[in-house]
């Protein structure tokens, strides 16, 4: 008897695969959610190593977007502004911040501002993804 195979958790109820917009100015952590994520069937539309690349791209390619991962602390515009221009563009954007330890406050407000969730580093896969997934069905 077969082992019935486990819905990947990237993709959506009719097979599609969610697509995410990473933004985050280290490449180890691009690398990382590219590398889990894919793993588990999202497609990675585009990444950008800062703010102000991050919204050009979102505001690029928001009609296909399922979700965005942001840092907060980033060059030329960080993740709390960003944030703010991202959902002044488009108020339903689905948002997950990815901070370090000790970013409660800039965490919650950022949550105030309408950020659906955050992610603390060092990313933990288990976490990370049941985060993405939660705001995703939502």
């Amino acid at each position: 008897m077969k082992t019935p195979k486990t819905q990947l958790k990237g993709i959506k109820p009719n097979n599609t695969p969610y697509r995410v917009l990473l933004i985050d100015d280290s490449n180890f952590i691009v690398k990382l959610l590219s590398m889990i994520l894919t793993s588990e069937g999202f497609e990675i539309v585009d990444t950008a190593s800062n703010g102000a690349q991050g919204l050009v791209k979102y505001k690029a390619y928001h009609e296909t977007i399922d979700l965005v991962t942001l840092d907060i602390t980033m060059p030329l515009s960080d993740g709390i502004e960003t944030l703010k221009k991202i959902l002044e563009f488009n108020p339903s954007a689905k948002v997950v911040m990815i901070s370090t330890m000790g970013m409660e406050k800039v965490v919650r407000q950022c949550l105030m501002m309408g950020a659906k969730n955050f992610i603390v580093k060092p990313l933990e896969r288990k976490k990370m993804l049941d985060c993405i997934v939660s705001v995703l069905e939502k």
